[in-house]
């Protein structure tokens, strides 16, 4: 987890960073991070050699702060790592001239365009130690983009990953886009979610995947407004040896688009490790096809169908992969697919015969209490090797917190537990605190946030934080812990046993004393973040 410039902290094992809500009176929000990314984790040595460099480059103090070391193993190489600042004239002028040996460059957010990309093609054609180029969130165009590519084509160009999430392209940039990965092998990485690249500019793209020079091993083209029309290309790149992550959610695709990229993954050149398919509108006449896929590929690690109607008749099909010896499946995302309880007594069989899976993603299926009963017995199974359990906005009450305490007492491999945004109320945190004060329970994160609780199971939460010393982030935004419980937690924060690193605590009322104290708090912590 890390804190960006813009205040921006991602949830504990979200995919997306999230916001606190807009001010309120009373609600402490989570706090600015600072300007940029510090320099972290040097030892004195390390630092006495970077300070030479900063001497060396003649830096300014604004610009400095922006650099990140690479790593002990290469001192002098450097990262930029922004997000969120404006950067325009004689800033701009002097993190160019820092560029020239750096081997990753991030500037999500800083408002580029056209301009700056002819200044990041020249480093592009420059610095040949230039592997990493992120640019997500900037308004590059298929004119910037366009420019990109002539320095992503000089000889001397060695970029293995390059982003370009949200950049307001069209499939007109595409063309250059494949010429770049029909020339350049080193290319391996090409992300380019959240741009219109229409039917037409995902074709265009297949035809310089499917290039022999290209070896491309992920691509990431989530809401680029694909079509069933892109099946055929898309399904023909699926032969490519070298392509192990495909993630092409948010795309209507549809099921005879699935069931025709499930052929693609029978070929046997297929080495696909990771695919996502959230949101694609898929339905239960697609899971057949994927039962086979999963029966038949071990080598499919990754596997998200979430966002997509399936229900338990889709779920059904998909056991019969699940289940299949060959099946080696170690993330499994089925979060909004419209499973209920009918479906939990299926997944306690999947767990407690498949011992791969490692991460499974229920948020937002109504299995309720009784389900989540269902599914304790195949977690609770010695065959079972759950390391991160997601059970977000599930229907969820104290009801079925007896059968998760057990979970939590008896599975050691549990490292991470998102059951937050259910009624579980006091009664429920009580009952989860008795597994996790459990000797045999590792949990390192735990999200309760939004879960109906008060001050009167913040004893219990206080001696979980005493306690134990695996515990790192504990999540309570979002309740109604006030004055009282949030005393309660600094108490236990404060103890020389606790060990946690993040305490999320936003969205909570309190006094502008308690505020004073949480403040207190954390500086006499160096290695705790409280976010409020």
């Amino acid at each position: 987890m890390q804190i960006t410039s813009s205040g921006c902290v991602p949830r504990a094992g979200s995919r997306e960073r999230v916001r606190a809500p807009g001010a309120g009176a009373g609600v402490i929000r989570p706090r600015q991070a600072g300007p940029a990314r510090a320099l972290l984790g040097l030892s004195t040595r390390e630092v006495l050699q970077l300070w030479r460099v900063e001497a060396d480059l003649s830096l300014s103090r604004e610009i400095w702060p922006l650099l990140k070391s690479s790593g002990p193993t290469s001192p002098f190489k450097m990262d930029i790592d922004i997000e969120c600042q404006e950067l325009s004239g004689s800033r701009w002028t002097e993190l160019v001239s820092s560029m020239k040996d750096c081997k990753a460059i991030r500037l999500d957010y800083c408002k580029l365009s056209r301009s700056h990309c002819e200044d990041l093609c020249s480093v592009l054609s420059t610095n040949q130690s230039l592997k990493e180029l992120k640019l997500d969130h900037n308004e590059l165009k298929d004119e910037g983009v366009e420019v990109l590519c002539k320095g992503l084509l000089t000889p001397s160009c060695n970029l293995e990953l390059l982003w370009l999430e949200n950049c307001n392209l069209t499939g007109a940039c595409c063309e250059s886009l494949r010429s770049v990965l029909s020339a350049k092998p080193s290319l391996t990485d090409l992300h380019l979610s959240r741009n219109k690249l229409d039917t037409s500019g995902g074709k265009v793209l297949c035809q310089g995947l499917l290039d022999a020079n290209c070896k491309a091993q992920s691509l990431v083209m989530r809401s680029c407004e694909l079509r069933g029309d892109n099946a055929e290309m898309l399904t023909s790149i699926l032969s490519k040896a070298t392509l192990k992550k495909l993630d092409i959610s948010n795309n209507k695709l549809g099921d005879a688009a699935i069931k025709q990229l499930c052929q693609g993954l029978m070929d046997p050149n297929s080495n696909l490790q990771l695919l996502h398919l959230e949101n694609c509108d898929i339905t239960a006449d697609s899971c057949g096809d994927l039962a086979t896929v999963l029966s038949t590929k071990p080598l499919l690690l990754d596997l998200a169908v979430g966002k997509n109607n399936i229900g338990d008749a889709g779920f059904t099909l998909l056991c019969k992969g699940l289940v299949y010896p060959n099946c080696n499946i170690q993330k499994l995302c089925l979060d909004t697919c419209g499973m209920t309880a009918d479906s939990c007594g299926d997944l306690a069989t999947v767990l407690s015969t498949n011992p791969s899976l490692l991460d499974l993603a229920l948020d937002n299926n109504n299995i309720g209490d009784v389900g989540l009963i269902l599914l304790c017995k195949g977690l609770i199974h010695p065959k079972c090797n759950i390391q991160k359990l997601w059970l977000k906005e599930c229907g969820l009450t104290s009801a079925c917190c007896e059968s998760l305490r057990s979970v939590l007492s008896t599975k050691q491999s549990l490292k991470h537990l998102e059951i937050g945004s259910n009624r579980l109320k006091d009664e429920g945190a009580k009952l989860i605190c008795e597994g996790l004060l459990d000797t045999n329970c590792n949990l390192e994160t735990i999200w309760l946030g939004e879960s109906e609780l008060t001050a009167a199971c913040c004893d219990s939460l206080a001696a979980v934080i005493r306690t134990k010393q695996c515990l790192r982030y504990l999540g309570l935004d979002l309740n109604r812990l006030e004055n009282e419980g949030v005393r309660k937690l600094c108490e236990a924060v404060r103890s020389p046993n606790c060990k946690l690193k993040y305490l999320m605590l936003y969205d909570i009322y309190w006094s502008s004393e308690v505020e004073a104290e949480l403040r207190a708090l954390e500086e006499s912590k160096p290695g705790l973040k409280i976010i409020f």
